[in-house]
C-alpha cells in the first residue's frame, strides 16, 4: 500500500515538474520579438513598423527601423501610427532615427491612423510622405509638463516631509508642495525650449513658415482633413493607401509584399518580471516633460 501511495506522489511530482519547465520554456521563447511574418512570398517588400499606444520607449521602434534600414530587400518602411504621443526623448529618438532611414536611401511612409497627436505627429514628420485618414486626430504640438500636488492631503494624514537639497530649486516639481514662482519661470524656459524644438521640425521638414506654424502649434487638435488643408500631412487615405505608396516609392511594382515583425504575446513569465517591475517603477509616477495629446 505504501508503495502505491509513493508512485502516485510521484506521478504527481513528476508531472508538477514538466508543467514548470513547459511553463518556463514559453515564457522564455516569447521573448524573441524579432521573427518576421511574410505576406506574399520573397522579393522586395515593404515592412511595417507599429507605433501604438503612449510612447514612454524607443527602444523597440528603433531596433525594427535598424534591422530594416540594413535589409536590402526591404526598399520602404510603413510606420503605422495610432499613439497621442509620449516622452520628448522617447519621440525624438525615433525621429532620429528615421531620418538616417532615409539617409541610406530608403523611403518612409507615415500612416496615420485613429490618433497621431503630439510626439506621434513629432515622429511621422520624419517620414517622405504622412498618410492620414480625414478623420485622424492630429496636431496637438506643444509640450507638458504636469505632476500632482498632495500638499494639503498629506497634511489631513498626519504626513510631513523632511527635504535636504544641494540647491534651492532642487526638489522642483515634488508632489508635496506646491511650486513656487521661480521654479515655475525655470520650468516654462525648459518646456519654451522643447516647444520650439517641435515649432523647428515642422518648419524643416514640412517646409512651413515659423509665422504660420505659431499660429496654428498651441496645442489645438486637427482632423486629418483640416491637418492636409493647413500642409501638416500629405495625403488623405487608409493604411493600405500607405503601403500602396511606400510600395511606389521603393520601386515595387504591382500590389507590394508585406513584412511585420510577429506581434509578441503576454506571457506569465512577463506578469511575473518584467510587467510587474514596470508597474513599479519609479518612472511611472515621476514627473516628467512630454509631447502627449490628453
Amino acid at each position: 500500500m505504501a508503495k502505491k501511495k509513493d508512485i502516485i506522489v510521484g506521478v504527481i511530482i513528476g508531472l508538477s515538474f514538466l508543467i514548470f519547465i513547459l511553463i518556463l520554456l514559453l515564457g522564455v521563447s516569447s521573448l524573441y520579438t524579432d521573427r518576421d511574418i511574410y505576406f506574399g512570398g520573397f522579393g522586395k517588400k515593404v515592412a511595417i513598423i507599429d507605433i501604438f499606444g503612449v510612447i514612454s520607449s524607443s527602444d523597440d521602434v528603433v531596433r525594427q527601423l535598424k534591422k530594416y534600414r540594413d535589409d536590402s530587400s526591404v526598399p520602404s518602411i510603413v510606420l503605422n501610427i495610432d499613439s497621442p504621443g509620449g516622452g520628448i526623448a522617447a519621440s525624438q529618438e525615433i525621429f532620429e532615427e528615421i531620418k538616417k532611414v532615409r539617409q541610406k536611401g530608403k523611403k518612409v511612409v507615415a500612416s496615420m491612423r485613429s490618433v497621431a497627436a503630439s510626439g506621434g505627429y513629432y515622429i511621422a514628420c520624419a517620414a517622405d510622405t504622412i498618410v492620414a485618414n480625414p478623420g485622424t486626430i492630429t496636431g496637438s504640438i506643444g509640450v507638458i509638463f504636469e505632476f500632482p500636488v498632495a500638499e494639503k492631503l498629506f497634511k489631513k494624514i498626519g504626513v510631513e516631509f523632511e527635504v535636504v537639497k544641494s540647491g534651492e530649486v532642487k526638489d522642483m516639481g515634488t508632489f508635496t508642495r506646491p511650486m513656487t514662482k521661480k521654479e515655475r519661470e525655470l520650468l516654462q524656459s525648459v518646456i519654451d525650449d522643447a516647444y520650439y524644438q517641435f515649432v523647428d521640425v515642422l518648419v524643416k521638414m514640412r517646409n512651413l513658415p515659423e509665422k504660420e506654424v505659431l499660429k496654428i502649434a498651441d496645442g489645438r487638435i486637427f482632423t486629418g482633413s483640416q491637418a492636409k488643408k493647413l500642409g501638416l500631412i500629405d495625403v488623405l487615405g487608409n493604411f493600405e493607401d500607405a503601403i500602396r505608396i511606400a510600395g511606389e516609392m521603393g520601386g515595387i511594382e504591382g500590389p507590394p509584399k508585406i513584412i511585420k515583425e510577429r506581434k509578441r504575446k503576454l506571457t506569465i513569465f512577463d506578469l511575473l518580471t518584467k510587467n510587474f517591475s514596470n508597474l513599479l517603477s519609479q518612472e511611472n509616477f515621476a514627473p516628467k516633460f512630454e509631447y502627449i495629446f490628453k
